[in-house]
């Protein structure tokens, strides 16, 4: 197997979480430039300016506010980068807006958090305060809750998902169904609910599926392909029956992804492979049937529900 599978499978990424959002913060950026100019009606390379939120110019320009952000349920918090970089950007345009008026009557948000990206926290706990420009905060809630609340969410089911796998030594893996434009945030939420990154795009690893294999003539010539263009690439094959599970073992795979396997062919499978490759189930993994496939001795499981089907965690901000 190729270092990279030690890589995108280590279990131990969860402990990487830091470092990981270091080479983020150009993509967190990014992605909160995009919500605000969404929010503020601000495209192509316009800057961002809080004076289009209409609303929040009702407010005299120099008012200051405190407040408070909860959540109104159990949940794995995740996003407070995502955050601190709405309010920073705001306040940036705040800035410079108040360099063309000649005003000296600028603040910075003042952000005081009370729990950590990966904390399982209580319903009703406070989770952080804001004090700054009251326009500023209000302009800011709903990009800011948008990005804590679907991370949140993200986290916290993949955090349900990994209880229901504890006691085995089977990992759960996300998939690349995730939400447009939110990739590289909830990979981050995955790890932060205790679950593992699969490939991040089509960059980094083969998936070969069943398209693949038809267009490329078979199983052995598609891996061979693969492992002669990149040959440090972890290569991961997708079968649909245990004729093709032994073509994939045949052909080198390093990686075998079951599809729609029952529990009776996967232990079938554990039993042909013998650890020739590691074995992935996938396909409508509910986290009622986690633990009846885990039994067969599978090194993971991956879910696309985990990323796709997100149910936000409700929050609230409350003025002081």
């Amino acid at each position: 197997m190729s270092t990279l599978t030690s890589t995108l499978l280590n279990s131990e990424l969860s402990s990487t979480l830091s470092s990981d959002m270091k080479k983020s913060q150009q993509h967190i950026a990014a992605t909160v430039t995009w919500a605000l100019k969404e929010d503020l009606g601000v495209f192509d390379e316009q800057a961002l300016s809080t004076e289009q939120d209409i609303t929040a110019m009702l407010i005299p320009e120099s008012e200051q506010a405190v407040a408070t952000i909860i959540t109104r349920e159990d949940c794995i918090v995740c996003g407070v980068a995502w955050v601190n970089e709405v309010f920073a950007q705001l306040d940036a345009s705040q800035s410079e807006l108040a360099k063309t008026k000649s005003s000296t009557n600028v603040s910075s948000t003042e952000i005081k958090w009370f729990v950590n990206d990966g904390e399982a926290v209580k319903a009703n706990t406070t989770l952080f305060e804001l004090k700054g420009n009251a326009r500023t905060l209000l302009t800011g809630e709903r990009a800011a809750l948008n990005f804590l609340q679907t991370l949140s969410g993200t986290a916290t089911l993949t955090n349900q998902y990994v209880k229901a796998l504890a006691g085995s030594n089977t990992k759960l893996l996300d998939t690349r169904k995730t939400l447009p434009g939110l990739r590289n945030a909830q990979k981050y939420a995955v790890l932060c609910g205790g679950g593992v990154n699969h490939r991040i795009g089509l960059f980094d690893a083969f998936l070969i599926k069943e398209n693949h294999i038809a267009a490329c003539g078979g199983i052995a010539q598609a891996v061979a392909t693969a492992k002669k263009n990149h040959n440090d690439k972890t290569v991961e094959v997708e079968v649909e029956s245990m004729d093709e599970l032994q073509q994939a073992i045949a052909a080198g795979a390093d990686i075998i992804m079951l599809d729609n396997f029952t529990p009776v062919m996967i232990e079938q499978a554990v039993t042909a492979t013998r650890g020739k490759a590691k074995l992935e189930v996938s396909g409508n993994m509910t986290i009622e049937i986690l633990q009846e496939y885990t039994k067969a001795g599978v090194d993971f499981i991956s879910s696309g529900a985990l990323t796709k089907h997100v149910q936000a965690v409700d929050l609230s901000m409350r003025f002081k």
